[in-house]
């Protein structure tokens, strides 16, 4: 089980520092669009489509990342008072809900992107890009949060009959 925890955290972190150098062509595509369009008069067809798509795949590719480091948003009035055996039965009852939403993204976003990918799929655009590949990063970003969620799960089953609060590591937050 720690081997599964560990090999998933790795995935996670690696997958989010990778990913967050999206924020570098998207911030590229949006400069050069101003430049172009402010200074030569002359705007783009394509860089709003693709600052869009970038930015798409990078808030559903970093869902676990955000979720390793735990810097999702949380409602803290109550929570933040419970003990940790408290905070893991609370996290445990309302995970069944985490793992239906993002079964489903994972199974429709899935069905989605192969459609796209099937049919060629293009935006009804100028530009016209192919859809698939942004369509493709659901199910990947789906994948990633149910995986880390999977670990939470186990540290929050670990804490609920312990009662101890699961110990911290180097780079994560509980």
């Amino acid at each position: 089980m720690n081997r599964f925890i560990k090999t998933v955290e790795q995935i996670s972190e690696w997958s989010g520092k990778g990913i967050s150098l999206l924020v570098i062509p998207l911030t590229g595509v949006i400069l050069y669009e101003i430049l172009v369009r402010y200074l030569f008069g002359a705007p783009t067809i394509w860089a709003h489509e693709v600052a869009q798509m970038i930015y798409g795949a990078y808030v559903i590719l970093l869902g676990a990342y955000a979720m390793r480091k735990g810097i999702h948003v949380n409602v803290e009035l109550l929570y933040g008072k419970f003990s940790p055996r408290t905070k893991a039965a609370v996290d445990l009852f309302t995970w069944i809900l985490f793992y239906l939403f993002c079964g489903l993204l994972l199974v429709k976003g899935w069905e989605m992107a192969w459609d796209s990918f099937q049919l060629g799929e293009t935006e009804p655009t100028p530009f016209a890009p192919l859809l698939w590949p942004i369509k493709m990063t659901i199910p990947l970003g789906a994948l990633l949060i149910l995986l880390q969620g999977a670990v939470k799960s186990i540290r929050d089953v670990r804490t609920l009959l312990s009662g101890a609060a699961p110990e911290k590591e180097e780079g994560h937050e509980h």
